[in-house]
């Protein structure tokens, strides 16, 4: 193809994303206060990573940033040296990797059930009652669990002997804390996949059931490809965040027994960076924490595209 061509085709496709634009200027002035909203919260707040590389007290907090006493890489040793350290990636990733492979075979597996339903109403009360606990605060939710799962509770009384569920320094822990997480958000993570179920051709269904397949079959066959592009787009998602493990379910769940288990990096960022007042140190490990999600957030994408699969970017 000549250089004049590839000009004119340039040109063209130039004035076709304007004039898409143009057609599509409601949406784009719709879309202006929430990219305000993101530019003002989410990246001017950026300018704070300035912190990982300086020593930041307390008595140094209000000095203006070429004040303070830069350290370079310093913050980011003395975290990655910490005793804590190798524990509490351990745990993260733990946690992580159980939370993202429970969470999602359940919430796959409720949304099939849900979606086979036909007496409406029902599907409607279940669906409700079952997303209902994802309002509920973590604080009303390790209350509850642990008047359950707690020695003595009612767990232990319902099988006449102690589970140590809530009290054993092991990933037993793990399993606990994402067991409970999945019970508190299996209704709402549904919802996606129930929202990608209904985009499904039902004449497929249709098909399938005129050939003779069964409804597991029909599942397997249809619903289940039909919603793979929005589990590896969830998924990919999923294993960008792997390392921001909310830490208030943690602290919630957790007692003196299992502290080892429990710990993971936010609750580390917050213990070594407010707790002791070195604000750069708490700012190394959540930058960290973001750099290393950005890391797998593009592996994970990559791999997705190589495999043929839907991206995220």
């Amino acid at each position: 193809m000549s250089m004049k061509k590839k000009g004119k085709e340039k040109v063209v496709k130039q004035k076709f994303s304007w004039s898409l634009m143009w057609k599509q200027r409601y949406l784009l002035a719709m879309s202006v206060p929430f990219l305000i909203w993101l530019i003002i919260f989410k990246y001017i707040p950026l300018w704070g990573w300035t912190m990982a590389f300086q020593e930041v007290k307390p008595n140094s907090f209000a000095l203006p940033v070429w004040k303070r006493k830069f350290v370079g890489f310093a913050n980011f040793i003395q975290t990655f040296q910490d005793r804590l350290f190798k524990q509490t990636m351990l745990n993260t990733i733990g946690i992580s990797i159980l939370g993202i492979f429970l969470g999602t075979f359940a919430a796959i597996i409720f949304a099939l059930l849900l979606n086979e339903i036909c007496f409406n109403k029902f599907k409607k009360v279940t669906q409700t009652i079952s997303y209902l606990p994802h309002f509920v605060s973590w604080v009303i939710i390790a209350s509850i669990a642990k008047m359950f799962l707690n020695d003595g509770g009612a767990l232990d009384v319902l099988f006449g002997k102690k589970l140590h569920l809530m009290s054993s320094n092991s990933p037993l822990f793990w399993v606990v804390v994402c067991l409970i997480n999945v019970w508190k958000e299996v209704g709402w993570d549904a919802i996606i996949y129930l929202s990608a179920m209904a985009g499904i051709d039902q004449g497929l269904y249709e098909a399938a059931k005129v050939d003779g397949a069964s409804r597991f079959q029909r599942m397997w066959h249809i619903t289940l490809p039909g919603i793979k592009p929005t589990v590896v787009v969830l998924l990919i998602m999923s294993i960008g965040g792997a390392l921001n493990v909310g830490m208030e379910r943690q602290m919630l769940l957790s007692n003196g027994i299992v502290q080892d288990h429990a710990m993971v990096l936010s609750w580390f960022a917050y213990v070594r960076g407010i707790g002791t007042n070195n604000y750069g140190l708490g700012t190394a490990i959540g930058m960290f924490q973001s750099v290393v999600g950005i890391v797998l957030l593009l592996i994970a994408n990559k791999i997705a595209g190589l495999l043929g699969e839907s991206r995220l970017i």
